[in-house]
C-alpha cells in the first residue's frame, strides 16, 4: 500500500486551514486517513505550523512519500534534514552526537530567522499604523480649518477712496459783516391834555 503525507482541507470558505495527515494514496483528499501528524494555517504571516516531528520522521524513514506542499513544510521544520543526518548515522558516516549537534545548530539559526522575520513584520506594521495615524491627523486638521473658515462671518468691506489734492490752494478768510438785529422799542403813547371846560369858560359874576 502506497502511503502519502499530504494535506486535508478544513475550515471555512477563503479561510481554509489544513491537517497534515498520513493516508493511503488511493483515499480521497478529505477522506479517511491513517494518522494526523500536524496542522498548517497559511492565513497568518509567517504561516502557523504545528507538527509532530517524531511521527513525521518515523513515517518518512518508513517510506511515506510527501506531496510537494508537505515536503516544503517538512523541510521548513527540519524533518528532512533530520532524516538525512539519521541516514548518515545508520550508515556509520557520522556519530549520533555529531548529528544531534548539527541539527541543534540548524534549529537555533532557523528559529532566529523566523523570529527576525516576525519582528520585522511587526515593525513594518507599527510604522504603517503610525503613518496612517499621521495622515488621519493631517486630514482632520485640514477639515477643521476648512470648517472654521466656512463658519467665519465676513463683514462687508467699505472701500474708502483717498482724495489726494495735487496742489493745496491757500485758504482765504472772509470776514462776514456783523449783523445787528434791530430790537423794536415800545414808545408810550402821548396823551394830549385837554383844558377842562370850567377853566376855559370865564366865570360870570
Amino acid at each position: 500500500m502506497a502511503v502519502k503525507i499530504r494535506l486535508a482541507r478544513r475550515g471555512r470558505k477563503k479561510l481554509a486551514i489544513y491537517d497534515i495527515v498520513v493516508a493511503d494514496a488511493r483515499a480521497p483528499r478529505d477522506g479517511k486517513f491513517i494518522e494526523k501528524i500536524g496542522t498548517y494555517n497559511p492565513n497568518t504571516n509567517p504561516a502557523s505550523i504545528k507538527l509532530n516531528e517524531e511521527s513525521a520522521l518515523k513515517w518518512i524513514l518508513n517510506g511515506a512519500q510527501p506531496t510537494d506542499t508537505t515536503r516544503a513544510i517538512l523541510s521548513y521544520k527540519g524533518v528532512l534534514l533530520k532524516k538525512h543526518l539519521q541516514v548518515g548515522v545508520n550508515k556509520g558516516a557520522i556519530s549520533q552526537d555529531l548529528a544531534d549537534t548539527k541539527f541543534a545548530d540548524w534549529k537555533v539559526t532557523k528559529d532566529a530567522k523566523i523570529s527576525g522575520k516576525s519582528d520585522s513584520l511587526d515593525a513594518t506594521k507599527d510604522a504603517e499604523k503610525a503613518a496612517r495615524m499621521a495622515r488621519e491627523v493631517e486630514i482632520n486638521n485640514t477639515r477643521a480649518a476648512a470648517i472654521a473658515k466656512r463658519n467665519i462671518v465676513e463683514e462687508p468691506v467699505v472701500e474708502v477712496e483717498e482724495v489726494v489734492a495735487e496742489e493745496e490752494a491757500p485758504v482765504e478768510v472772509v470776514e462776514s459783516p456783523v449783523v445787528v438785529a434791530e430790537v423794536p422799542v415800545e414808545v408810550a403813547p402821548v396823551v394830549e391834555e385837554t383844558p377842562s371846560t370850567e377853566e376855559e369858560a370865564p366865570k360870570v359874576a
